[in-house]
């Protein structure tokens, strides 16, 4: 991330279209209101355009703006994003989104500076720093021929990759304890610092979501103020464990092996529910949305002792083994 940086520091002052990729909630906004902010054009507006949320006929209107009379219901002028971005920045997210009939139009303002309101009989000029961002690959997009490739060459002069969380996990504590301190405020309430346990799950979870999850989970642990609600929907959220290997240099018997499979990943759900809710079992009956006298039946199944108390295993081995 501070190789990412010290790219936006260099091309900031640019007036290039840029291209940020990365999955979703990596915080390829936040890096555009970032390089925004960093822009010769910093005093100017920043619109951003969502393109995955308009759909494609209203999409052309929502950039390019229309003349009254362009349409059935269009009774009066209206300007698009472009021109609101005047000299500011135009931010395009997910600009893998944008209809194939209108990416000629979206590279007529990025090569010439020049668009056209719908409706319109003459070329406006426009001076506006164009930003874009997708969750795909534009290379894979353009091989399908579901994008222009010169518009790909077009918005691709400069590029940033964003980092997805899972690998940034040194960065996951430090990125929570900043959530912590900026939702304290607006809910009124102090949350507590993080538990050495709930520090680790957060460390080994996966973050699918990346850095927009994260701020949600840690959002309602202030709002809540318990960890068990987050350590349980870690839990559940979190990927099964990786399938054992099984020898196939011999006779394999495949009811045995499932079944012990089965088994095995009900003891590990069972254990990290029953860590999470500090071994209260009716929280963890309830999480597991079982029955309180199934989960009895299910612990002494799965070889567990009724009570934290008489745990023969310290935590750090089973978190080692869960983990």
């Amino acid at each position: 991330m501070r190789a990412v940086r010290l790219k936006v520091e260099k091309i900031a002052s640019t007036s290039v279209p840029v291209l940020i990729q990365g999955d979703s909630g990596t915080g390829k906004g936040v890096l555009a209101r970032y390089l925004h902010a960093r822009s010769p054009v910093a005093n100017g507006a920043f619109v951003k355009v969502n393109c995955a949320a308009i759909p494609g006929p209203l999409l052309e209107s929502e950039l390019f703006g229309y003349e009254r009379g362009a349409f059935t219901g269009a009774y009066s002028a209206k300007p698009g994003r472009v021109e609101l971005a005047e000299d500011g920045t135009l931010f395009l997210d997910g600009i893998n989104e944008i209809d194939f009939s209108l990416q000629a139009k979206l590279l007529h303002l990025l090569q010439d500076g020049q668009y056209s309101r719908i409706g319109g009989q003459e070329d406006r000029s426009t001076r506006t720093r164009v930003i874009c961002a997708t969750n795909r690959s534009l290379e894979e997009e353009v091989a399908a021929g579901r994008f222009r490739r010169d518009l790909f060459y077009r918005i691709n002069a400069l590029t940033l990759s964003m980092v997805p969380l899972r690998s940034r996990a040194e960065d996951i504590l430090d990125i929570a304890s900043y959530f912590l301190e900026l939702h304290e405020p607006g809910h009124g309430q102090p949350a507590r610092p993080f538990s050495p346990s709930l520090a680790r799950q957060l460390v080994r979870y996966p973050w699918p979501g990346n850095i927009r999850e994260l701020e949600n989970l840690i959002e309602r642990y202030v709002i809540l103020g318990s960890e068990d609600a987050i350590t349980s929907e870690l839990l559940y959220r979190a990927p099964p464990p990786a399938p054992a290997r099984v020898s196939v240099s011999e006779p394999i018997q495949l009811k045995k092996v499932t079944r012990q499979a089965v088994l095995d990943m009900e003891r590990r759900i069972i254990l990290r529910v029953l860590e999470a809710n500090h071994w209260n079992r009716k929280r963890a009956a309830a999480a597991l949305q079982i029955s309180y006298r199934a989960l009895l039946y299910k612990i002494r199944q799965a070889g567990l002792p009724p009570k934290r108390s008489r745990m023969e295993l310290p935590t750090k081995d089973i978190s080692k083994g869960i983990g």
